[in-house]
């Protein structure tokens, strides 16, 4: 049975390995995707593949219908930071970068995962930032631990992010508005996860808990805006973005990425 922890869902070993088989799947669907996301692909044509994978495991897309959201995956072009649309009208082209966001629905049991995905031959600076981003979520969830505090997986982003401007000698926008979240039997849950700030603050971590670390740097400001689609964020300035997440459960062995693959 669940138990909750001040708001905070608590599962047990066995809910978190059905975790776990979700969240496989959910990095077989990126994989899937990024297999075929090539120059000349629409993000309609990657959507159906990933909405094919998760369908054909007996699955559900957890992005689908949720709040009215029309398709299986996000796909964020460019300066687009999170939650774009896939079209068929919408085609990659050489030079873009377009991170996919993917979630399913497992048995009752939700796994979510994001990358960042250069799209033929990029840029140097945009490599640089997909990278800073990466290491910035691994630098979380690193933290994803028994005895910690919420806003220690939250500092540990930042600090990497910030490691990353001096070795990069690049300034990335942090974006502050949008985190992560705590996940399990729903996609997002209790606790909001805040992707900068003072450690030490938040509820105690504890076994059973799980987070979605999910960390998004831009090329410039930090300032974002929707469109008028009600869901795609974009930066205000047109600097690119980039977003990776994964699904972490704290074990007493320490982090578990649900959503990494088997390899």
């Amino acid at each position: 049975m669940l138990r909750r922890g001040k708001g905070i869902e608590l599962k047990t070993t066995g809910e978190i390995e059905a975790m776990r088989a979700s969240g496989l799947l959910v990095a077989r669907a990126l994989a899937e995707v990024g297999a075929h996301a090539k120059p000349g692909i629409s993000t309609g044509e990657l959507d159906a593949l990933a909405e094919q994978v998760i369908r054909d495991a007996g699955a559900v897309p957890s992005f689908k219908g949720y709040h009215g959201f029309p398709a299986s995956i996000c796909t964020s072009i460019n300066e687009r930071v999170v939650h774009g649309i896939p079209s068929r009208q919408e085609i990659l082209a050489e030079g873009d970068m377009v991170s996919v966001d993917c979630g399913a629905i497992l048995d009752g049991w939700h796994g979510d995962s994001a990358v960042t995905l250069p799209i033929g031959e990029v840029g140097p600076r945009e490599l640089a930032l997909s990278e800073a981003t990466k290491h910035a979520m691994w630098a979380g969830v690193a933290q994803v631990r028994a005895g910690n505090r919420l806003t220690d997986v939250s500092h540990a982003v930042e600090t990497a992010a910030r490691e990353s401007m001096d070795s990069d000698g690049m300034e990335y926008g942090l974006i502050a508005e949008y985190g992560g979240h705590g996940i399990g039997t729903r996609m997002h849950m209790e606790p909001f996860l805040p992707n900068l700030g003072k450690p030490g603050k938040g509820p105690k971590l504890k076994v059973g808990m799980a987070l979605a670390v999910e960390p998004m740097l831009t090329l410039g400001s930090a300032e974002t805006e929707e469109l008028d689609d009600d869901w795609t964020v974009v930066t205000v300035d047109g600097s690119r973005a980039a977003h990776w997440e994964h699904t972490v459960a704290i074990t007493e062995e320490g982090p578990w990425v649900l959503t990494a693959p088997e390899d």
